[in-house]
């Protein structure tokens, strides 16, 4: 795991070192540099979590729990992952509107995922108090 994670830091310093130079002569191909750095970091991240998902599926299983719980929980996570690096993006960009915009809605979709288990925590705890 510390090799992956000297990889991933060595290749975003490439990355930016090379963005970097790209911004004195065009800011856009400095932008997509960047882009691209992230998706790869992300593609080898999502290979990463393979392992991670088969262990929270292992302990779900094993308390029992509800798996739509298991699914609303990587959902979170997959929102939270996009909404943070198109924001980052934004802000390289210097849309700093845009930035704000997408964490909004970042936001309001895990407001949304999570009303659910909220209805359902509320359905739990009116069943205790009757």
């Amino acid at each position: 795991m510390i090799t992956e994670t000297g990889s991933a830091a060595a290749l975003c310093i490439i990355g930016a070192v090379i963005a970097t130079l790209l911004k004195r002569y065009c800011r856009e191909q400095a932008v997509f540099a960047s882009i691209a750095v992230c998706v790869i970091v992300v593609l080898a991240v999502i290979t990463s979590i393979v392992p991670i998902a088969e262990k929270m599926e292992l302990l779900f299983e094993q308390t029992q729990l509800d798996t739509s719980y298991l699914k609303a929980l990587w959902k979170a996570v997959g929102i939270c992952y996009m909404t943070g690096l198109a924001a980052d993006v934004c802000r390289d960009s210097g849309e700093q509107a845009l930035a704000s915009v997408a964490e909004l809605w970042g936001r309001v979709s895990l407001l949304l995922l999570s009303l659910p288990m909220i209805e359902e925590l509320l359905r739990l705890m009116t069943g205790v108090l009757e």
